[in-house]
């Protein structure tokens, strides 16, 4: 072959060569973003459902505690109305 056809091939792979590790350099930022935004999202998860067991547990706490005093206020309403009615 003649040697400017030979120097464009070469000069044509270069670029070529070139772009593609632009283009893995940019992939690979890409994937670091992703990974972090991924560890972020799984930590918030995890902070969610930390707090959603937090808020089961007040809400037995305050079952256990509050249904005993309501249905007692109940029964000294009601027998208050026995007594005077």
């Amino acid at each position: 072959m003649n040697a400017p056809l030979d120097e464009d091939i070469l000069a044509t792979l270069r670029e070529i060569r070139d772009d593609q590790r632009e283009l893995l350099t940019q992939i690979q930022a890409q994937r670091a973003l992703a990974e972090q935004q991924m560890a972020q999202s799984k930590q918030r998860i995890e902070e969610s459902v930390g707090l959603q067991r937090e808020a089961l547990r007040r809400q037995r706490t305050i079952t256990v505690v509050a249904l005993p005093a309501l249905l007692l206020c109940i029964a000294a309403i009601a027998w208050l109305l026995l007594r005077y009615f």
